[in-house]
């Protein structure tokens, strides 16, 4: 079994579950031109995508002037209300156990730029990663498998020493198309969803019994260990 050298996350649903946020500000906005989503909609045809691209879908007729700036005031009111967010249960003992064994951590998020930097302020978890990549940042985005590829090539690795944690359909073919190893955080999609969409294990949240097996902890060490191996 290839040894685990690198965790990578998404951000948006998966270290913390923001999908409740975007959708009640998405709803608003929408209302005051008249077009009504519920969360379905939300789940299938906004999750994880960039928001010019959401917008001109809902907006053909705006200009580009118009889409940077219906854009730029549905994220200026998501981080108003960011202060409510909390990470995922067990994200911070996921990080840990990583940290114990020198496994390379770091972001993958389509998220704009201000965004990915408030949010992770706000969870006190700036500092916890060795980086963020951000798709506007580096000219990709999920669903490419450009930006997890990226990722390994800044830090050395190939598909089979990582794993990565998903949560939209978006993100998890990005991972996958990458051919990297995913878990699915059913925070936006059922399980079942997950599963087709190709993960390997589809969990709650970083609590999940299965993912401590999967990342081989059965009590507390600091031997490095691949995934699917137990200590």
């Amino acid at each position: 079994m290839t040894m685990l050298a690198a965790i990578l996350y998404d951000l948006d649903g998966t270290i913390v579950n923001t999908d409740p946020l975007h959708f009640r500000i998405w709803q608003a906005l929408l209302k005051e031109h008249g077009i009504e989503i519920d969360e379905e909609f939300y789940k299938n045809r906004m999750s994880g995508r960039l928001n010019p691209f959401i917008v001109r879908d809902l907006f053909p007729e705006f200009s580009s002037e118009e889409v940077i700036k219906f854009s730029d005031r549905k994220e200026a009111e998501f981080r108003e209300l960011a202060a409510e967010l909390t990470p995922i249960p067990g994200l911070l003992e996921v990080i840990a156990w990583a940290d114990e064994r020198g496994i390379k951590q770091a972001v993958v998020t389509n998220a704009p730029p201000e965004n990915a930097k408030h949010m992770l302020s706000v969870l006190n978890l700036e500092h916890r990663f060795e980086r963020v990549f951000v798709s506007q940042e580096i000219g990709m985005a999920k669903p490419d498998p450009g930006p997890y590829l990226y990722a390994l090539a800044y830090f050395g690795l190939n598909a089979q020493q990582a794993l990565v944690f998903e949560d939209s359909p978006s993100g998890i073919r990005s991972a996958v198309g990458a051919g990297i190893s995913t878990v699915g955080i059913a925070s936006s999609q059922t399980p079942s969803e997950l599963y087709d969409l190709g993960v390997m294990l589809a969990i709650p949240d970083f609590k999940d019994s299965q993912l401590w097996k999967l990342l081989g902890k059965s009590g507390v060490g600091s031997r490095r260990v691949g995934v699917g191996e137990e200590s």
